[in-house]
């Protein structure tokens, strides 16, 4: 069964406070789209995803989405039915067997709801997860309690909502103009498709007010672990006037020899934050036999990796480099280098570590022949997906 994620990310937010809307909002520095789509790209039964955004959002679209294989999003309606009905048709083309509309703002939904959602669609044309309502209900009038509400069979409603494709566009097309539904399903139920209720997850709740976006950043902050990488490189001293050590120029007799400014300091914390991350080294990422990154500054490759740790959510905790040579003398440039490296990194000073070191003039160090680095990154990383089951 082919099946096509549909995230309704077209809203306003309005009901969050102030700000950008909650979508493009960040959780533990990964916007909440971005945590919304993951269980879907992730996951091994859905074979595309789409974002339907609001009108003027692409800027921020594009921000929170960069890097990932998504279909290119479509722009949604003034009113959510709307927004899924562009959504519905905007996937004509690929006329998918069943389609999951998913809101934007549930950014932890667990791989095994989804599942569930699909093996319901085997069954019936539509799926709704559901979980029971287990607060007593009461009915108000004028401040006062009216009545109390029995709460036998009620549901509260989520998403993902599952539908079989062609049954669901042409409810919402037979919809268009019509009085707006509360969700899909109960523009399921108009058109006279039966839904199938499915184990929903406390996890998928919906994120609402500035309330729940504090809630759920605490929740995240409860998860995340600590990673640490190391990291090591050498280059080699040629003719020049000047090192490129930490970003920063050092006046010297000779210069650093490499294919980009070979700044061994930049290039041994990259790796170290590629390690902490397991996400390969610099070489595999910005390979020497690649003529753009000729000459290149070497703050490219720190931020690049910088950037890696946001989009996984995590934070960097420390930053800790060892610069081991005769000459330059490093001392007088360390607040340089550690404001410099602070600033790509976009960390507080006091989170980055400069040391230097000689080896007593033994080695290729010690005869001048080389500078070598050597750094640790410590990384705060959410662990296992806190929505996974």
């Amino acid at each position: 069964m082919k099946t096509i994620a549909l995230i309704v990310a077209a809203g306003r937010g309005e009901r969050a406070g102030g700000g950008p809307p909650k979508q493009y909002r960040r959780l533990a520095g990964m916007p909440v789209l971005r945590r919304s789509l993951m269980p879907f790209l992730t996951h091994p039964r859905v074979a595309g995803v789409r974002v339907v955004i609001a009108d003027g959002h692409r800027d921020d679209y594009a921000r929170a989405t960069g890097g990932l294989d998504l279909m290119p999003p479509v722009t949604g309606g003034a009113e959510r039915q709307e927004s899924v009905r562009l959504g519905l048709e905007s996937l004509a083309a690929e006329n998918p067997d069943a389609v999951l509309i998913h809101d934007a703002a549930r950014p932890f939904v667990p791989g095994a709801m989804i599942d569930r959602v699909l093996d319901a669609l085997t069954g019936a044309p539509g799926a709704l997860p559901v979980l029971p309502v287990v607060d007593t209900l009461k009915r108000g009038a004028g401040g006062m309690v009216g009545e109390t509400v029995p709460r036998d069979g009620l549901w509260r409603a989520q998403t993902p909502q599952g539908f079989r494709y062609p049954e669901i566009l042409a409810a919402h097309r037979a919809a268009a103009g019509g009085p707006p539904a509360t969700d899909d399903a109960a523009l399921a139920e108009r058109a006279g498709l039966a839904v199938a209720l499915v184990e929903g997850a406390e996890d998928a709740a919906k994120l609402t007010t500035a309330d729940d976006l504090a809630r759920a950043e605490t929740r995240l902050a409860a998860v995340l672990e600590t990673r640490v990488g190391t990291g090591f490189d050498v280059h080699r001293i040629g003719p020049g006037d000047a090192m490129m050590l930490g970003g920063v120029a050092i006046p010297h007799d000779g210069a650093l020899v490499g294919h980009s400014d070979a700044d061994v300091a930049l290039h041994a914390l990259t790796d170290a934050i590629l390690g902490a991350l397991a996400d390969g080294d610099i070489g595999a990422h910005f390979p020497p036999s690649d003529p753009q990154w000729r000459g290149a500054s070497s703050d490219r490759f720190l931020a690049d990796a910088v950037r890696r740790v946001r989009e996984r959510g995590g934070r960097i905790r420390h930053l800790d480099l060892t610069l081991i040579c005769e000459r330059p003398k490093i001392g007088p440039h360390r607040d340089a280098i550690r404001a410099r490296i602070a600033e790509i990194c976009g960390v507080p000073v006091d989170r980055v570590s400069v040391k230097a070191t000689t080896t007593e003039r033994l080695g290729f160090t010690g005869r001048q022949e080389g500078v070598a680095a050597q750094a640790a990154a410590t990384l705060a990383l959410p662990a296992d997906d806190p929505g996974a089951e």
